[in-house]
């Protein structure tokens, strides 16, 4: 587990520390609403690949050993959309929710669609194709036992699936279908305002990106300019952002260079060009 201090603007320096990996899906998000709203935060890398995040240390300030989680001065704080919200209202920078009450409801909406119905599908697939096969080469015995100290059993059974490649075919296409899906909601809602729950950037924008930006790498048939216009569109007015650059610069797996799809002036279905 590695500590260092990231400090983005003018923002005072606070008592927060974040613990996290890579900058995309769930860690992600945190840390990009700490960097949007210019707020200084020690930086604690948890390699997930490793298991760091079951380790005694770590399970000390979380017991149900998941990522990402917040110390602010004594507070500990955990979930990584609520965070995000705990961000936007505890410190001062630029706003990050609406004013007005039904573009409030909206990125509310978003959030939880991302979270609790679209983020699962995304998860499975790359969990799939990234997370098992990075570790499935290990010492069986080394896994076993660091499967049995993962607190929380239905994270026990996910990192089975993933290491083992037990999930079902039926569970794969029910993911599938569900991103499917997700891409298509996503796109008829961007074209109806530049961003996705108001006419403002906000939390809801900062989440999808983390779960949707490597979408035309991972979904070039389903994602690209020719068919989701609206939807690189506005992966690209995020991933321009400087909060976002500085953020994705703290990866440190081949992870982070999926997001660099994201700089092709033209992405078609299949093919960069």
């Amino acid at each position: 587990m590695v500590c260092n201090t990231y400090k983005m603007g003018s923002g005072p320096m606070h008592s927060v520390t974040l613990y996290h990996w890579e900058p995309n899906a769930n860690s992600g998000k945190p840390m990009l609403a700490l960097m949007e709203k210019g707020v200084a935060f020690n930086s604690h890398y948890l390699d997930l690949l490793n298991f760091d995040q079951h380790q005694p240390d770590y399970l000390a300030i979380n017991p149900q050993g998941t990522i990402p989680a917040m110390l602010h001065g004594e507070r500990v704080l955990t979930e990584s959309t609520a965070i995000m919200e705990y961000v936007e209202e505890e410190f001062p920078g630029p706003r990050l929710m609406p004013e007005d009450p039904r573009d409030r409801w909206r990125v509310r909406w978003w959030m939880k669609f991302m979270d609790q119905w679209l983020g699962p599908s995304f998860s499975m697939i790359g969990w799939k194709v990234f997370v098992g096969p990075a570790v499935s080469a290990r010492d069986p015995g080394e896994l076993k036992a660091a499967i049995e100290r993962i607190p929380l059993p239905e994270r026990r059974v996910a990192w089975r699936k993933a290491i083992y490649g037990q999930f079902s075919e039926e569970e794969l296409k029910e993911s599938q279908r569900r991103v499917a899906l997700g891409i298509r909601m996503l796109e008829q809602e961007l074209a109806k305002r530049p961003w996705l729950a108001s006419s403002e950037y906000s939390l809801a924008d900062i989440n999808g990106f983390n779960l949707a930006y490597a979408l035309p790498l991972s979904q070039p048939g389903l994602s690209n300019d020719e068919l989701t216009p609206n939807t690189l569109r506005w992966l690209r007015a995020i991933y321009a952002r400087p909060a976002t650059k500085a953020c994705w610069a703290m990866g440190r797996t081949s992870m982070v260079r999926r997001v660099t799809i994201l700089e092709q002036p033209h992405i078609g279905a299949g093919r960069v060009t």
